[in-house]
C-alpha cells in the first residue's frame, strides 16, 4: 500500500507491466504474478512471488480474489508448495493465504498477527481498521533473522516495522534479493498511518536496510528497485524533508493538520488526501516524541499543533 508522491527525492519508476494472470520470471528461481486489484494505493495490483522450482514458497498471496487464486495455482501446478509467507496483514497481501494453504497444505509464516504500533487513544478510531487482516494467524511467527527453507532456497525474515508494526521483508539468501513488501517500492512511498503504522519505526526500519548488502528489491506492488542502497538512502532524505515541511507549516502558523495537506501535497491526487493527513500524523507523532512541536493531548487527525 502506498502514497503516490511526487517530491523529486527519491526517483520514482511508475513504468510496470504487470500481466495480470500470468506467471513472468523476475530473477532464477524467482516469479512474479501481479493480482488484478489496482487502485491508487496499490498501484497495478499486489505482487505475489514463487520462490523455487519444484519445492517452493509463496510470498505474499494477495487479496482473496478468485482470478488471482485461479492464476496462481495454473502456475503451481506440478510443484510442492511447503511454506507460504506473509510480509504484513493489510487485505490486499494476506488474505488468500488461508485458501492457498487448505489448497496445498503449506505452512503459512509471518511476524505475528495484526496489531497496532501503539494503542489506540480514548475515542480514536483507526481509520484504516477494514484494509486489516485481523483473522490472519500464522502457523509459524518468525523471529528477526530467524529462516525457513525448502528444496534450494531459504528465506529469512528481515522485520521492518513502520508500515505496519508486524511488516517484514524476506531475504532469499545467497542471491542478494530481497523482498521488501511494502516498505520500500520503486514507484511511490509507503502509507505509514497512525495507529496501525510508526514513522519513527519506519525511519529506524530503513536505517536497518541500509546496514545490508542487498542488491535487488522485489516489491508488493511495482517493478524492483535495482539500486536499493541509493535508493533507500534517496526514501529516507525525503523523509527527512517532508519531517521539515510539516515542521515548516507549523512555524508558519497552520495549527490543523487539513491545512498543511492542503499546502504539502497540493499536486497529490485529492484521493489520496485521506491517507496523506494521516502520513502527516505520523510525522506529527514523530516530532512531538522528539520535543519540536506541541499539543495538548496525545495527537490526533484533529488536533491543534504549535510550535515546541
Amino acid at each position: 500500500m502506498s502514497l503516490g508522491d511526487d517530491q523529486p527525492v527519491p526517483h520514482f519508476v511508475t513504468t510496470f507491466e504487470p500481466q495480470h494472470g500470468l506467471a513472468v520470471s523476475v530473477a532464477e528461481g524467482v516469479q512474479r504474478l501481479t493480482a488484478p486489484n489496482p487502485s491508487p494505493f496499490t498501484f497495478h495490483g499486489t505482487n505475489t512471488y514463487i520462490v523455487g522450482e519444484k519445492s517452493v514458497c509463496v510470498i505474499d498471496p494477495g487479496p482473496d480474489n478468485d482470478a488471482h487464486f485461479d492464476a496462481l495455482m495454473v502456475a503451481l501446478k506440478g510443484r510442492d508448495v511447503t511454506h507460504i509467507a506473509v510480509s504484513h496483514t493489510h487485505r490486499d497481501h494476506s488474505p488468500l493465504a488461508r485458501r492457498l494453504k487448505a489448497a496445498t497444505g503449506a505452512v503459512i509464516v509471518a511476524e505475528g498477527p495484526h496489531r497496532p504500533s501503539r494503542p489506540l487513544f480514548e475515542g480514536e478510531v483507526n481509520p484504516f481498521a477494514e484494509s486489516a487482516d485481523t483473522d490472519f494467524v500464522p502457523d509459524l511467527a518468525l523471529a528477526d533473522d530467524q529462516t525457513v527453507q525448502g528444496d534450494g532456497w531459504r528465506l529469512t525474515a528481515v522485520h521492518t516495522p513502520g508500515h505496519t508494526a508486524n511488516h517484514a521483508a524476506f531475504a532469499l539468501e545467497d542471491t542478494g534479493i530481497l523482498f521488501s513488501a511494502d516498505h520500500v517500492m520503486a514507484w511511490a512511498t509507503s502509507i505509514v498511518a497512525p495507529p496501525d503504522g510508526g514513522m519513527g519505526d519506519y525511519m529506524v526500519s530503513l536505517d536497518r536496510l541500509l546496514e545490508r548488502q542487498d542488491r535487488l528489491y522485489l516489491p508488493g506492488h511495482g517493478g524492483p528497485v535495482t539500486e536499493p542502497q541509493a535508493f533507500v538512502r534517496a526514501l529516507r532524505t525525503h523523509r527527512r524533508l517532508r519531517e521539515r515541511a510539516v515542521l515548516e507549516r507549523i512555524r508558519k502558523g497552520d495549527r490543523l493538520i487539513a491545512d498543511m495537506v492542503k499546502v504539502i501535497y497540493a499536486t497529490t491526487d485529492p484521493r489520496l488526501h485521506g491517507a496523506a493527513a494521516l502520513s502527516v500524523l505520523a510525522h506529527i507523532e514523530d516530532l512531538v516524541d522528539k520535543g519540536l512541536i506541541g499539543t495538548d493531548g496525545p495527537p490526533r487527525l484533529s488536533g491543534e499543533y504549535r510550535p515546541g
